[in-house]
């Protein structure tokens, strides 16, 4: 595949292991914290599929809500699509074709206001975005490190270590993992939760950063703060921006 992206962007992309394992918390959260420490962060989210802008749904207008970022979601998620669909899918229906060069290029005014930018991807790494290129093509072409977010419960062993292998194939810098409690309403209803950062840090190599809680409040960047501080480790997220 020839190189579509010759912009130089500071940023950090945030994939997942699987659709639903709360990315955009995350995301939004480590932005929070980063603006809340006097970065000027940003967020991006180059597609997204399953509602529109102004249904108040979408990833896009969840994350300038968490965060308090001033921009229209239009300029944040250019590309998004009513159908609850895979990016390529959806997009098709709309009688769209994706490409990286337009994915890409939509993006690149956010990169020109702020100092960083958090990508917040759709569903996993191998998720298809046109006949020819899929999200990890995607976290390439732009040339940035990845944060993994997976969900804390039994199963995430297989899948954290299936997505860091597939990153690494690409030469994609992992900074981390970080676990997400989304699917837990009772810790001790699953007792894989125990032990799983263990394991995925013991076969994967990779620092697993902290184990975010589910969320029982509205995530407001005060809360989403006050609870990165208290679960995760920040110092490897700080240092890929160099802050």
């Amino acid at each position: 595949m020839n190189k579509v992206n010759d912009e130089t962007i500071r940023g950090l992309f945030v994939t997942g292991t699987d659709t639903g394992v709360g990315k955009t918390v995350i995301t939004a959260a480590i932005t929070a914290m980063l603006r809340a420490e006097g970065l000027n962060a940003g967020v991006w989210k180059p597609i997204q599929s399953g509602a529109l802008l102004g249904s108040g749904l979408t990833d896009a207008e969840r994350l300038l809500k968490s965060t308090g970022i001033n921009e229209p979601p239009e300029a944040v998620a250019p590309f998004t699509f009513e159908a609850p669909l895979t990016p390529m899918l959806a997009a098709k229906q709309a009688d769209v074709t994706l490409t990286l060069k337009e994915l890409i290029a939509a993006g690149i005014p956010l990169t020109k206001r702020y100092e960083a930018l958090f990508i917040e991807g759709a569903g996993g790494v191998a998720v298809p975005l046109n006949d020819d290129a899929l999200i990890v093509d995607l976290i390439s072409e732009l040339g940035i490190p990845a944060l993994i977010v997976a969900r804390s419960t039994l199963g995430t062993i297989n899948h954290t270590l299936l997505t860091a292998s597939f990153l690494r194939h690409r030469g994609i810098p992992i900074v981390g993992v970080i676990l997400n409690d989304v699917d837990i309403t009772e810790p001790h209803d699953d007792p894989s939760v125990a032990t799983n950062a263990k394991l995925i840090e013991q076969f994967s190599g990779l620092k697993v950063l902290g184990r975010f809680p589910r969320l029982h409040t509205e995530a407001t960047s005060e809360t989403l703060i006050l609870t990165v501080r208290k679960t995760i480790q920040f110092a490897p997220i700080r240092e890929a921006f160099q802050v």
